[in-house]
């Protein structure tokens, strides 16, 4: 099994089952910026296989989407780039809030083609649900934009399956970005994920790999940079962590009987929930890109999912936000 191109959703984008999941390299996860570093993971990402990837203007307030550009300027026609509006920063950081009036759509777009160099963004989504605007105008904007060959297709981020259902009946939407992992099933019991089988949406899973957590490198707060946002996030508590331990210690046994690695194992299992799936787990490391793409090697009997399933535990500690 390889990271073949597979088509995302009802839309003619051909992507990699494991994308990357460029966040990390602008801010958030501690340690400080090294374009260099990521630049060239960006590109070996490309020679490793991975043709999809994942930012949003406001990831470093707008450096990841130049740091993208300045990766691939020279060979957009080997990746796919989604990126993201909605979440807004002012210049030095801070949060304005949630934003998805028609007309700020529009400038978010003009602005994040300008930085990205290109004339046409593949994926857009809208990062979150404003709840000052229903979603059929949100859409209704987005759609406009496809209708001016600015956006390819458009796609949704932590959207409800009611949500889901309006915004396709405005324009089809080619893919949800939402939470999804071993210790973030949500879209399973909301609904979610039915929902996007049933409209034929491709799912486009974040952080399977628990932010880091479920490949057994974060066993305590202690391990975080004093920067990195983890250290604010409710599951990341000395006490969830220790609860959330569990999964941790069930992962570890299945790698040992598959001779993988806990991250390999996380990420394998979300890719095992269905074809229609695709992951964008995050790194800045190219050792990181080879373990990740090691995952799509590893499979899973039906017995086996059922096991890992009876064994997991019913709730997670901590809430994701």
């Amino acid at each position: 099994m390889t990271n073949a191109p597979q088509t995302l959703g009802a839309s003619t984008l051909r992507i990699g089952r494991i994308g990357l999941g460029c966040m990390g390299m602008s801010e958030f996860y501690g340690g400080t910026r090294d374009d260099e570093a990521s630049i060239k993971t960006l590109r070996m990402a490309v020679e490793l296989g991975i043709n999809h990837f994942d930012t949003a203007d406001m990831y470093g307030v707008g450096h990841n989407e130049e740091l993208i550009a300045k990766a691939f300027s020279d060979s957009w026609s080997k990746v796919t780039v989604a990126t993201k509006f909605g979440m807004r920063r002012g210049g030095k950081g801070e949060w304005l809030g949630l934003s998805a009036r028609p007309e700020y759509v529009k400038e978010a777009c003009e602005k994040s083609l300008k930085r990205l160099g290109r004339d046409t963004i593949d994926l857009y989504y809208q990062h979150r649900p404003d709840p000052n605007v229903p979603v059929e105008e949100s859409v209704g904007a987005m759609k406009k934009l496809v209708e001016e060959g600015k956006v390819r297709f458009i796609g949704l981020s932590e959207f409800s399956a009611e949500q889901i259902r309006k915004a396709h009946a405005v324009h089809p939407i080619t893919a949800l970005q939402t939470e999804y992992s071993l210790w973030s099933r949500d879209v399973e019991q909301e609904g979610i994920l039915q929902t996007c089988r049933e409209l034929g949406i491709g799912f486009v899973a974040y952080s399977p790999l628990g932010r880091g957590f479920l490949t057994g490198a974060i066993p305590n707060r202690q391990t975080l940079d004093a920067n990195d946002w983890r250290r604010s996030n409710p599951r990341f508590s000395d006490e969830a962590l220790a609860a959330n331990t569990q999964f941790v210690e069930l992962i570890r046994e299945v790698a040992t009987k598959k001779g993988a690695t806990e991250a390999q194992i996380a990420l394998a299992w979300v890719l095992a929930q269905g074809q229609d799936i695709f992951t964008i787990p995050g790194t800045r490391r190219i050792e990181r890109l080879r373990e990740n793409l090691g995952a799509s090697a590893v499979q899973f009997t039906a017995e086996e999912l059922t096991q890992i399933r009876a064994r997991l535990p019913q709730a997670t500690a901590g809430s994701r936000y």
